[in-house]
């Protein structure tokens, strides 16, 4: 049965699980920034990792600007793992991912992350430091003390993620991600196009669209405590009932 203990690291505090098919001991494992010398490194790792080929742009942006949170597990000095996230304005998301938050959230105020990649050498997964590394940004974007220039302004969390890579959206529905939606022929993966899923976290108040059920659930509930937000609503429904009991 797997254990679990406390990680501390840069300021962040995570909670890691701790296989007993761990290849290493998860307090050996470092956390550093990628960095401009490890191009080469992670290129050959994201090409053995994921079917997708990135351009050589993307690996030089990575590791080197500060748009991305890009986050390297390191053991005896080989990167095992690594979480590249972009921290961006919602208002300049793809019109397929805008509905991923609630109108209310349409702000020049609200960002969201999105994961562009995390993954593990195949011979260290399963030991916790994938999670580990998730739950370094989830932390990071809604930890107790605000991170500048974010300051919980982050409102959800999500990624794209092959339909039929089953042991991801395993791994982020364990992790409370929701899907949202499906995306027909997302991804062109050497010249064929595969289907894809949208998986959402949603912190710091964030939450998806509301449904007709959400609205009444909600309506229900503040007029059940007396108004909430919209105390007016008490006083008419409690003068409407009023008025037909004395009918």
């Amino acid at each position: 049965m797997a254990g679990f203990s406390w990680y501390l690291s840069e300021g962040f505090q995570v909670i890691i699980e701790k296989s007993k098919e761990a290849k290493c001991s998860l307090k050996d494992v470092q956390l550093r920034f990628l960095c401009p010398d490890d191009l080469e490194e992670v290129r050959s790792l994201c090409r053995d990792w994921f079917p997708i080929e990135y351009p050589q742009s993307w690996y030089e942006d990575i590791t080197s600007s500060e748009r991305f949170f890009a986050l390297a597990a390191v053991y005896k000095t080989q990167i095992i793992g690594l979480i590249v996230a972009e921290i961006k304005p919602y208002l300049k998301l793809n019109a397929e991912d805008r509905g991923i938050l609630s109108r209310w959230f349409a702000s020049k105020d609200t960002l969201v992350a999105y994961i562009l990649s995390l993954g593990v050498v195949r011979s260290y997964r399963r030991s916790g430091v994938a999670t580990m590394l998730l739950d370094v940004l989830i932390n990071h974007l809604a930890g107790p003390v605000a991170h500048p220039p974010h300051e919980h302004r982050v409102k959800a969390i999500f990624l794209h993620v092959l339909t039929t890579n089953n042991e991801a959206i395993h791994f982020y529905e364990k992790r409370r991600f929701r899907l949202h939606s499906f995306l027909p022929y997302y991804y062109s993966i050497k010249g064929r196009c595969k289907d894809g899923f949208t998986y959402v976290y949603y912190l710091n108040g964030g939450h998806a669209p509301w449904g007709i059920y959400d609205y009444v659930k909600y309506v229900a509930r503040a007029a059940w405590s007396g108004g909430g937000l919209y105390p007016w609503l008490w006083g008419k429904l409690r003068t409407a009932l009023t008025i037909a009991w004395h009918r």
